[in-house]
């Protein structure tokens, strides 16, 4: 059957709102027509560059402009992260995706090391995907020459509720790196957050967005909000177990081939709220300590969990065949020195606003 692109905000609605068993049902119905109902993808967060953001995402501590008590660092070395991806193979993950605190990617020497770090991953057999922030079509085609299997920017929630969250990018400029990854062979790693003060609509609203996207998305995260000391959604309540179950249920309805990633929030959820997002459609999770810098269940937490609930971790390249790494020297696409101008909207959002205050007070 033909994958649906043109779901309305309506329609997506009234899947989130079904009786909850008729729900679970229904996507796990899904869930068995696209995907082995006992595999599901461990993959590794690794953060090669951290703080000093410039952006104001709320959700953030990261962002250089609230004080988090979040230690920095430079960019990692080639070496660091072989390291760190081999100790991830070890412990069962086939995926590494790695992360930079960056506005957007920026031609030069950092650059070069990334796509360094892109060729060393993939020769060890292991899916690569980074978040490197926006992203040019050339810079595009250089990270997939390297040999990267997925590129990740996430939408984060509809795009009217995005403005009361970030202010210092446009919504169209993630849609545009999105397409820009596209006129590569580099698979799309896009989703969003919940519990930051959203309304179900805006739910609904980032799942059209993504769902729309033609082809859809090979990868959608569901985070839920981890509320961090210092930054603008400091004082968000949790999301309850029930409001995740139903976001990765309507997400596996709505795009029934994309691996659904349970992402950040799972210290917070118990191994039976894991387990029916799993039954729901989540065939993916984060392992490690950490998800860049806020707390996750320890890998061996995880393999237990998977023992009894009889999952078995997914082998590398089983959804698409492994990318080739052209070493840098034989490379077509060189770095053009690019400086694009991506969107600054500048409207004002007072509680990022009121966090930055309580930031300059305390340095």
């Amino acid at each position: 059957m033909a994958l649906k692109h043109d779901w309305t905000k309506e329609e997506i609605l009234e899947i989130y709102n079904k009786p909850f068993m008729e729900l679970l049902y229904e996507a796990a119905t899904v869930h068995r027509q696209h995907h082995d109902p006992n595999t599901v993808q461990v993959s590794t967060l690794l953060s090669i560059k951290t703080g000093g953001c410039p952006e104001d995402c709320g959700y953030c501590p990261q962002a250089a402009r609230y004080h988090t008590d979040l230690e920095g660092n430079d960019l990692m070395s080639v070496n660091q992260v072989k390291a760190q991806a081999l100790r991830a193979k070890a412990s069962g993950s086939s995926r590494v995706c790695m992360g930079a605190a960056w506005r957007n990617v920026k031609d030069g020497e950092e650059f070069d090391n990334v796509l360094e770090m892109v060729r060393t991953i993939n020769k060890l057999d292991m899916e690569v995907c980074c978040t490197l922030g926006m992203l040019t079509e050339n810079q595009a085609q250089r990270l997939a020459e390297a040999g990267l299997y997925a590129y990740n920017h996430n939408l984060d929630s509809s795009e009217e509720y995005y403005k009361e969250v970030i202010s210092t990018r446009g919504y169209q400029d993630r849609l545009d790196t999105i397409g820009n990854v596209r006129k590569t062979n580099v698979t799309v790693c896009s989703g969003g957050i919940i519990g930051m003060g959203e309304s179900e609509a805006d739910r609904a609203g980032m799942l059209v967005a993504l769902s729309t996207l033609n082809p859809q998305p090979e990868s959608v995260p569901i985070n839920a909000l981890v509320p961090v000391e210092g930054t603008p959604l400091e004082e968000q309540e949790p999301v309850p177990i029930w409001d995740m179950i139903r976001m990765v249920a309507t997400t596996r309805i709505v795009m029934p081939e994309t691996q659904v990633r349970l992402s950040a929030g799972r210290t917070q959820m118990s191994r039976e709220g894991q387990a029916m997002c799993f039954f729901a459609g989540a065939n993916s999770i984060f392992a490690g300590d950490k998800l860049l810098t806020t707390p996750n269940p320890d890998v061996n937490e995880d393999m237990e969990m998977f023992k009894m609930l009889g999952l078995n971790p997914q082998k590398a390249f089983e959804k698409k065949s492994q990318p080739e790494s052209v070493d840098a020297d034989k490379s077509q696409f060189q770095s053009q020195g690019e400086k694009p101008k991506w969107t600054r909207p500048g409207h004002k959002i007072d509680r990022n606003l009121e966090a930055q205050g309580k930031a300059k007070t305390k340095a």
